[in-house]
């Protein structure tokens, strides 16, 4: 890691400070960080580091475009701070976290950077036109990460620790300093460290579980450590930032609050690397529902909660398992006949959230192929959907187009479709055309054209099946060097004319891009899968990301 920052001339003085009085526990600690934040002490900030952490997941890499879209919707939310990315990263993050930083006006925008003088410029810079901004600078703390990563005894980390946070404060007022892996770094040295942070002008102070380790009432703990540990704690926010390894982040992130902590470091859908991150939605209604436990609020307008896990999983390509808490397809769904007579008569014997503070609408309008455009866009709306005027149009015609292939156009056949739109925009590589010849006495041969650059041009190829000779013609059409480690087909609905949801994953040099399509023709939603994970493959390459980004 680089060494050529200013040398600051600093002293701390240590002191040892505990939380007494004789107000009630509850009390105490929903009395951490309100001066710092500016904020009640109940309030709970979001910040939503989807498009920086969640992008870190294997295959979930993201356009430019694609970030700008979901951040909209962020911010729509009402999410507290933006994680846009990380700048020194590339050329797509920087200009991500750039474009962002523009657009966005009511949520802070935030840019990562490791304890390094070009990390935490490049942040700056890429941060320059936001309204509100905020460098958030990291530094590995754990004897682990000390000695095999960074190779610094605890004083050389110490001193980095003072040079990121006093050259982070010369581009804002508005810092995080961040823990890497504080859940194992040794107690006395975390305090240190933390003070020394605020001492230098630090405003939010983050404690990551790095790698999932911790076990809920042990982070708590931690926690309620550090405030009675370091006497200028209340000069700062208190945040976490939680893996789910062990299943345990969304526990471990809301015991933390009960702790004293007054920020949640979350994804949508959880998405992240490895296991994924603390889930933004579970964070949200948890605290929602029971708030008897949790006193405490957000910002967050959990109505569109629904409508951002869609859209996260229709650019990222990572379909929302069934039974995922909140967001998952059986959530609100019931089988049982004793369940489903329970909520015939009282939906709370068996629901104790309501589908609409999610998002979710039950419509009578019956969607088919005589219904116009103000039906479609009503129905879009009540799914979750606003798009302009031109995503919309090309969305009516793909609507039609499938209601003639279709007898009954369900709910979750439109979803598929405007996921599909939205995948599919921005593309180097689109799709165009595709005829396959195949049987049980015939070689399978694919003819196929696509527009690359908005120029076509067009292919055929043999396999071993219509899929095999199919990508064949992609390969030929663009030629690359990829693996297919995932191919995968499921139906969004059920009947033979039931549209396929196909997802693609491709591997190349270390890079992975995922790609997913709908279609009733399985064949043709194979291809547009494939394209467009050969299409994120080819913005990832030249992408070559710093090590230790995994706060």
């Amino acid at each position: 890691m680089p060494n050529n920052f200013e040398s600051p001339e600093m002293t701390t003085t240590r002191t040892t400070t505990t939380v007494a009085g004789s107000t009630s526990e509850a009390q105490q600690l929903r009395s951490v960080a309100a001066a710092a934040s500016g904020t009640p002490d109940d309030h709970i900030i979001i910040f939503d580091t989807t498009l920086r952490d969640g992008e870190q997941s294997p295959g979930c890499s993201m356009s430019t475009p694609e970030k700008i879209q979901v951040a909209e919707l962020l911010e729509q939310m009402g999410v507290d701070v933006i994680e846009a990315g990380f700048p020194i990263a590339s050329e797509g993050d920087f200009e991500a976290v750039s474009k962002i930083a523009a657009r966005v006006k009511e949520s802070v925008v935030c840019g990562l950077a490791r304890a390094a003088i070009g990390d935490i410029d490049r942040a700056a810079e890429a941060l320059r036109p936001a309204e509100r901004k905020r460098i958030h600078t990291f530094i590995g703390t754990s004897p682990l990460h000390r000695e095999f990563q960074l190779q610094l005894d605890q004083d050389q980390v110490h001193e980095r620790v003072i040079q990121s946070v006093e050259r982070a404060r010369r581009y804002t007022d508005d810092v995080e300093w961040s823990a890497m892996d504080a859940s194992r770094t040794e107690h006395d040295f975390l305090f240190r460290c933390i003070e020394t942070a605020i001492a230098c002008g630090a405003t939010t102070i983050n404690i990551p579980d790095t790698v999932g380790y911790a076990y809920p009432e042990e982070f708590a703990d931690l926690i309620t450590k550090i405030r009675n540990s370091v006497p200028n704690i209340d000069k700062a926010v208190l945040s976490v930032h939680c893996h789910n390894d062990l299943g345990l982040a969304v526990a471990n992130s809301l015991r933390a609050v009960q702790a004293g902590a007054r920020q949640i470091e979350c994804t949508i859908n959880g998405i992240g690397e490895r296991a994924g991150n603390c889930a933004l939605e579970e964070v949200v209604m948890a605290v929602k529902t029971r708030h008897d436990q949790l006193p405490f609020q957000s910002r967050i307008d959990s109505r569109k909660i629904m409508a951002a896990s869609r859209l996260v999983s229709a650019i990222t390509g990572f379909n929302v398992q069934p039974n995922k808490a909140i967001v998952g397809a059986n959530a609100f769904a019931h089988e049982s006949g004793i369940h489903q007579d329970g909520m015939l008569k009282n939906a709370q014997t068996y629901e104790i959230m309501r589908p609409e503070d999610i998002g979710l609408v039950k419509s009578n309008l019956v969607m088919g192929k005589h219904s116009g455009r103000h039906a479609f866009k009503t129905k879009l709306k009540e799914l979750g959907y606003e798009l302009g005027d031109n995503a919309l149009e090309d969305a009516f015609v793909r609507f039609k187009a499938l209601a003639d292939k279709k007898k009954e156009i369900f709910d979750e056949d439109l979803i598929a479709l405007v996921d599909n739109e939205i995948a599919s925009a921005d593309q180097k590589i689109r799709f165009v055309r595709l005829d396959v010849h195949c049987g049980s006495h015939v070689t399978p041969k694919a003819e196929l054209t696509l527009a690359i650059d908005g120029v076509e041009q067009a292919a055929s190829a043999t396999g071993d099946g219509p899929v095999d000779a199919t990508f064949k013609a992609i390969r030929a059409l663009y030629p690359h060097a990829a693996e297919l480690p995932l191919f995968q087909i499921h139906a969004v609905t059920e009947g033979t004319d039931a549209q396929a949801i196909v997802t693609v994953r491709l591997e190349e040099d270390g890079r992975t891009a995922t790609g997913q399509s709908a279609d009733t023709d399985t064949l043709v939603a194979s291809a547009q899968a494939y394209i467009g994970a050969l299409n994120k493959l080819v913005t990832k390459r030249g992408r070559t990301a710093p090590n230790a980004v995994a706060v």
